[in-house]
Formats: C-alpha cells, structure tokens, sequence
C-alpha cells in the first residue's frame, strides 16, 4: 500500500469512526428526551422551567436558574439518581449512562 493511500484509508477510517460516534450520541440524546418527557417534564416542564401546577406546588427549580447552573454534573446525576426532597430517585429505573445521558438534556433545557 502506498503512503497515501495508507494516510486515506486512516481518514477513512477515522472519519467512519467519528459518524458512529455521532450517530449514538444523537440516539442516547433522543432517549433522554423521551424519558425526560415520561419522568420529569410533569413537574419540570417541557422547557425545565418548573412553571406547571405540580413544579410551582412542589418547588421545583428553573435548571436554567443560577442555582442550577452551579451544580456539577455530578451533583445533578446523583439528584437524578437518588431523589431529593420530594423528587423520587430513578437509580433503579435508569442506568449510571442513562443518568450521564439525562445531565446532558437537563443542561440543554436549561441554556
């Protein structure tokens, strides 16, 4: 094989590489959708505002609040996961990638 095609194929191949890439992360971000819309948009809104009848009872936050904001993808996780206050914890119904997945939606909700 000569070099250039050796460095064709490397792009070819990278390039491959990077499109399934892409494809999953557009998969798994339209899974978070969809469990955001069954799970959370209820009290949290369509839009992450809070601003529904149970988001306003339960006090729920705007994720594009400052409060929000300063979390750590972390700290969101383990709120997704374990609950706090009157939110139910989803460790059980939803994977640790699931739960990475639905941070990422949260954090788009809240730009």
């Amino acid at each position: 094989m000569t070099r250039m095609h050796s460095g064709l194929l490397r792009v070819v191949v990278a390039a491959t590489v990077m499109l399934a890439l892409v494809s999953v992360s557009r998969s798994a971000f339209a899974a978070a959708a969809d469990t955001y819309k069954s799970k959370c948009a209820m009290c949290h809104g369509a839009d992450g505002k809070g601003n529904t009848p149970v988001g306003k009872k339960m006090g729920v936050h705007d994720f594009s609040s400052p409060e929000v904001q300063k979390m750590s993808d972390d700290e969101l996780g383990l709120i997704i996961a374990k609950g706090k206050n009157k939110m139910p914890g989803y460790e059980k119904s939803m994977k640790d990638a699931d739960v990475k997945e639905m941070v990422t939606y949260i954090r788009q909700l809240g730009k």
